[in-house]
């Protein structure tokens, strides 16, 4: 139990948003290194232990108010636009003390394993963000670059943002333990179920947790979760996603369904510098040849998340939506 001066000194704050350079930063440093995950092949997951989970943030409470009790549990399959309105304001959170074993300092914990970002005011609208391949440890400048970004990203955009962590066994052989994303269509297919299902669970646990239901949701990613958003939607695997951004990496594979599955709007966003242009580049030219919206963009910058990809995937979203 905290102690009376502990008491008295625990914060209450109300969250802001955070900004992204992989997940955290897409996992990358801010410079310009190649990607490890261009042409790697996926590996089993592993089976070692994973971290230590630290308490999820307890039930949101208004200013003044004794705590609520948490709503019935949603559907296992979020229905898309069937939210109530965005409440006045946030509920308060509690800053928790100490270090999360996933989530950096600017970004909020919804459990061991994921991560958010609120926005001054609230809304309706959610990113859910796949990082890149990010080290099993408490502090790491992937971390710190990728929260940086998704929060200020995020803020400007006016939009809650999830960052879920990936799972361990997805990474180069060089970064053993790293977590990551299936970055093939081999490794989608056999490990997508699980994994997507988790993204439902934690958006559900978000929506709980905020006392909202969110109307628009996106999704995107960065390297390695780059490869993993790209997958997603040529399989039409989340209906209930209304756009996608795939930054820094991505497949563009065939799949038979691609061209009956609803025709939402994809943002691709890379560097010049970086060597995954070229399967970017394919990925656009499928989807454009069956009639997607799609904005391709390439900047002066090397691998990894970068602010201006998601303010372009943010506009590109609301102008196909109008």
């Amino acid at each position: 139990m905290r102690s009376a001066n502990a008491s008295t000194r625990r914060v209450v704050y109300r969250a802001v948003a955070c900004g992204v350079s992989l997940l955290l930063a897409g996992c990358e440093s801010p410079s310009p290194p190649a990607s490890p995950l261009a042409s790697a092949d996926d590996a089993s997951v592993s089976t070692a232990a994973p971290p230590v989970a630290s308490a999820p943030l307890g039930a949101p409470r208004a200013q003044g108010e004794a705590p609520q009790q948490t709503p019935p549990k949603a559907a296992s399959k979020v229905q898309p636009n069937a939210a109530v309105s965005a409440p006045q304001a946030w509920p308060l959170l509690e800053k928790p003390e100490g270090a999360h074993p996933f989530c950096p300092e600017r970004l909020h914990a919804l459990a061991e394993d994921a991560c958010f970002v609120l926005p001054p005011q609230p809304t309706t609208t959610l990113l859910i963000y796949l990082h890149g391949i990010v080290p099993p440890t408490g502090d790491s400048v992937q971390k710190t670059n990728l929260a940086e970004v998704v929060a200020n990203a995020s803020e400007r955009a006016g939009s809650v943002t999830l960052l879920p962590r990936g799972e361990q066994g997805f990474s180069p052989p060089k970064y053993p333990r790293w977590w990551g994303w299936p970055t093939s269509k081999g490794g989608y297919e056999r490990h997508a179920e699980p994994l997507i299902g988790k993204l439902r669970q934690r958006r559900e646990a978000l929506e709980r947790l905020l006392g909202v239901r969110f109307e628009r949701a996106y999704l995107a990613g960065s390297s390695s979760g780059a490869y993993f958003v790209s997958s997603v939607l040529l399989h039409g695997a989340m209906p209930e996603i209304d756009g996608y951004g795939v930054l820094s990496g991505g497949s563009g594979y065939s799949t038979p369904m691609l061209e009956t599955l609803p025709k939402r709007p994809v943002y691709l966003g890379f560097g010049q510098y970086d060597s995954v242009a070229s399967p970017l580049r394919a990925l656009a030219a499928r989807l454009e040849a069956v009639g997607w919206p799609v904005k391709l963009a390439a900047h002066p910058e090397g691998h990894g998340a970068r602010e201006i990809y998601l303010d372009e995937a943010f506009a590109f979203w609301r102008d196909s939506a109008r």
